[in-house]
């Protein structure tokens, strides 16, 4: 055995593998970028002239507002019938009765065609990352999240993981590829600058099974925590164009296009609010989790490290959004912004606690 193998094995890390798990990292970005310019494509060349459901719903020209319904006659059999056309009113929560947009393909073959490569492309770059995640677990025989950059590529490939899933479901959520592929491109382009750290062994206190119980729930939490609060901004912005839209203003071109194309604000209200209630029981398994390894690790199942504090921050933030649900008049924006709120927490336990706090969690390895 050479020097260079021996030292190899007693640092108990494969750089070939560890070397190959980054070229991949590298190639999934590249595919991850050309599924980018595809759903830019599908935004700008998906047809315009099929949307503006939202605007006929809304306005004088696809229903007359409640107390001056049109009146149409038609005669059936000699007998004068009245027609009154179905009017589109809001509920008594502030909802509106709109359909939603066609997509961000617009309606037409070319912007789906596009938007059908853009799939493929993330599906493809998903499983180039997964297997760059892969060869990193096996460089060093564990868990791939020890450090802050394992955890971000990660977290990013679970990211891609649940909206694939969604489309798999056949939930109709491709308005959501290109806002992920952007944050997913500049989580990578975090990762492999600012926050890379060589393939290498845990701290003692990492070494459990409780690693891959705790830290894999927490990723999978702020996966789809990340799409409720994509959700929950696109909500904001379609339901200031149904405003607008409300009172007779008159959206600019750019708005129009693309928040037509969007589902109606009530559609995606409804969609971050479940998303994020699903996955909050386990948030708080996995702050139970953390509480037993803290338990096993230093001796105490709870000692207000800044991790935990933030952790807990956030359950309570997310709470708060689920009771604010279920309390009238605090559907619509006001809850939204505390769902906002309440990943805001999220991103600085992941990022800031790491970074510019230190406790006993200050192991991540930047």
């Amino acid at each position: 055995m050479t020097l260079a193998a021996a030292t190899e094995l007693a640092a108990g890390t494969n750089e070939n593998l560890a070397s190959i798990s980054n070229v991949l990292i590298y190639s999934a970005m590249a595919v991850y970028t050309l599924a980018f310019f595809a759903h830019i494509a599908e935004w700008l060349f998906g047809s315009r002239s099929k949307v503006g459901r939202t605007a006929a719903a809304l306005t004088a020209d696809g229903a007359k507002k409640p107390g001056a319904p049109a009146v149409t006659v038609k005669n059936a059999g000699g007998t004068a019938v009245l027609e009154r056309p179905q009017v589109v009113v809001r509920a008594a929560a502030g909802a509106r009765d709109v359909p939603d947009g066609p997509g961000a393909h617009g309606g037409d073959e070319q912007g789906d065609l596009y938007g059908r490569i853009a799939v493929s492309l993330t599906v493809l770059a998903f499983a180039i990352e997964a297997g760059g995640v892969l060869t990193r677990a096996l460089s060093v025989q564990r868990a791939p999240w020890g450090n802050m950059y394992e955890f971000n590529i990660t977290f990013s490939t679970v990211a891609i993981g649940v909206y694939l899933t969604f489309l798999a479901l056949r939930k109709n959520i491709r308005w959501l590829g290109l806002p992920l592929i952007t944050t997913v491109l500049l989580d990578l382009g975090v990762a492999v600058t600012v926050l890379y750290t060589a393939s290498d062994q845990l701290v003692p206190a990492l070494h459990s099974y409780w690693l891959y119980i705790h830290v894999s729930t927490a990723i999978l939490c702020g996966a789809v925590f990340y799409v409720g609060a994509v959700s929950t901004i696109l909500y904001l912005f379609k339901d200031s164009y149904e405003n607008k839209l409300a009172t007779d203003g008159k959206p600019g071109r750019f708005a129009t296009s693309v928040l037509e194309r969007l589902p109606a604000s009530a559609s995606l209200d409804k969609f971050a609010y479940r998303v994020n209630a699903a996955v909050f029981p386990l948030w708080t398994f996995t702050i139970i989790a953390g509480a037993i390894w803290a338990g096993d690790a230093w001796g105490r199942y709870w000692g207000w490290d800044p991790k935990e504090t933030w952790a807990f921050i956030t359950w309570v933030a997310y709470a708060c959004y689920l009771h604010a649900r279920a309390t009238a008049g605090w559907k619509g924006r006001k809850a939204a912004y505390i769902a906002l709120i309440a990943f805001a927490c999220w991103l600085f336990n992941y990022y800031g606690v790491n970074l510019f706090v230190t406790g006993k969690h200050s192991y991540a390895g930047v």
